[in-house]
């Protein structure tokens, strides 16, 4: 039992890394298409109001959610790799 509280705990840490690793790098590279967006079409207004109103989207878009993921899909593998060693 302690062995799986160990698991738990770590991967839990190594997936928060990853995570957010993850997520600051999607977000950067938003940021930099928003940017080269203005630069390429708009040049008008504020550039960086423009860049927030972005990133503010890109806050409740899916890709934002889908990052969740990296959660999901490792715990239900373990967790179906555990229950077949266990009990299949």
């Amino acid at each position: 039992m302690l062995a799986l509280a160990r698991l738990l705990i770590i991967g839990f840490i190594v997936l928060t890394v990853i995570y957010v690793s993850l997520s600051l790098y999607s977000r950067s590279v938003r940021r930099g298409k928003l940017a080269r967006e203005w630069d390429e079409e708009i040049r008008t207004g504020d550039r960086e109001a423009f860049i927030d109103e972005g990133l503010k989207d890109y806050d409740h878009s899916l890709r934002r959610k889908l990052i969740l993921g990296v959660y999901i899909v490792p715990i239900t593998i373990v967790a179906i790799i555990i229950y077949l060693t266990n009990f299949y």
